[in-house]
């Protein structure tokens, strides 16, 4: 047991920093994907490139934005252009290594709802904004990493509606709709870490956040999730504790 303290948000964004490789193009989101990518920029990744939907690109943060769209993002950027110019040049080009997604809904085979709830779109209980970005970057990045709260309704065994696409129903579907790069890798919860079996595709659980036991894990998830392998999920280091709370986010914007 580590004889230092860490919060869930702590958890989550130093599992999202280490999903991201040194030299790596990372397309970044507010929130935890920017902690994450700040710190992995400060750590094991110092040369990595984050890029922003509102048009920096290869951004060198000082002080953690608030948004995509705050000006603390253009910091050395070697491009500030506009959302069509890293759309057009970056992402679909296949620049981009990693993209971080979330949404509302998450299938077991990664595929994204944020559009809508309820078996009719056009009668929906409940209306969210939609894709944004989130389907180029689903379709376009080498692969992608989702963010989630961990409940069971947001893990349904199909979603309601599919606005950004996942490994579609597994297997070779993806490609055969045409979607030859990229899928999603990982999805980091407020419980778990899990990923995508290599020719099935299924989502599998690989890692359990301490304090939380796989069966838990797995009752809180609405389709057959597979346990067998899985691990307690690594703690943070004191280090990236430490650049995490002094360096990327003092000010608590992010973190509780």
């Amino acid at each position: 047991m580590a004889e230092y303290s860490y919060t869930l948000t702590e958890l989550m964004a130093v599992t999202a920093a280490r999903q991201i490789k040194n030299g790596e193009v990372v397309f970044a989101g507010t929130g935890l994907p920017m902690l994450g990518a700040m710190l992995a920029q400060r750590t094991h990744a110092p040369d990595c490139c984050i890029i922003f939907e509102a048009g920096t690109m290869a951004s060198r943060l000082a002080h953690l934005p608030m948004s995509v769209g705050d000006p603390r993002v253009m910091r050395g950027a070697a491009t500030a252009a506009g959302l069509s110019e890293v759309f057009t040049y970056v992402l679909q080009a296949g620049r981009v290594d990693v993209g971080f997604l979330s949404g509302a809904q998450i299938d077991r085979y990664g595929n994204i709802n944020s559009t809508s709830i309820g078996a009719d779109h056009r009668r929906p209980k409940v209306r969210f904004p939609g894709s944004g970005g989130s389907v180029d970057i689903a379709c376009l990045a080498h692969r992608t990493a989702i963010i989630a709260l961990h409940e069971k309704r947001r893990f349904p065994e199909k979603v309601d509606y599919l606005t950004s696409p996942g490994w579609l129903s597994g297997g070779s579907s993806r490609q055969e709709a045409g979607l030859t790069r990229g899928g999603p890798h990982v999805v980091v919860t407020t419980k778990a870490v899990m990923k995508f079996k290599p020719v099935s595709h299924e989502m599998y659980l690989e890692s359990y956040h301490p304090g939380l036991t796989a069966q838990q894990v797995s009752d809180d998830t609405g389709f057959h999730l597979d346990t067998q392998d899985a691990v307690e999920t690594p703690i943070p280091s004191q280090e990236e504790l430490r650049i995490l709370r002094d360096v990327v986010d003092p000010d608590r914007i992010f973190l509780k």
